[in-house]
């Protein structure tokens, strides 16, 4: 196998990592903590541990839509994105292994929750709850919230990853501006 191939093949291992411990975690807050419930609680009521079900997308968007609606936008769509963005991951040469590693596990966040989508009728199985220092005053409903909305491994993992993701990029991009402003000065 060469080189080229095996570094765009060692990052699929995240992806597979995101998915079992998503599904391993899901699994058992499904068997052991009844839904809507809150299972566990650490540091006072800063981290909980909570089974919910999410029919809809991030902070619940969606929820209220028809089924038929939500399975075309949150199940199908995805499915889509994530195919062409690992297609145009094999194909691409010049993204960074921090940038290869990152995509691998904002995939395997995105397949963790389409797996709730088209076998777990309830919806997404959402369970970790964390406190909000929500500012009373912000301008935006979401910073004035108690509690930020329940999420799971696999939405950290998308979180995380994008923001390694964008960050990368971000530095890339700076990288590049230098360089090129070095040559101009040089020529």
């Amino acid at each position: 196998m060469n080189k080229e191939l095996k570094s765009k093949l060692w990052p699929i291992s995240l992806a597979i990592l995101v998915i079992i411990l998503d599904q391993i975690t899901k699994i058992l807050v499904m068997k052991n903590i009844p839904l809507y419930t809150i299972g566990a609680s650490f540091f006072g009521d800063f981290f909980r541990i909570i089974h919910v079900a999410n029919t809809g997308v991030a902070f619940s968007v969606g929820a209220t839509w028809s089924d038929t609606l939500r399975r075309f936008l949150f199940s199908l769509i995805p499915l889509i994105v994530i195919g062409i963005v690992v297609a145009i991951y094999f194909r691409n040469n010049t993204w960074t292994k921090l940038q290869r590693w990152s995509i691998m596990g904002i995939v395997g966040g995105g397949l963790g929750n389409l797996i709730d989508r088209f076998f777990r009728a309830e919806g997404v199985v959402d369970f970790i709850d964390v406190k909000w220092f929500g500012f009373q005053k912000a301008p935006l409903a979401i910073l004035r919230m108690e509690r930020w909305p329940t999420f799971n491994v696999a939405d950290s993992a998308v979180v995380v990853c994008g923001i390694l993701l964008v960050v990368s990029f971000v530095v890339l991009s700076i990288r590049e501006s230098k360089e090129a402003k070095k040559d101009k000065k040089e020529n």
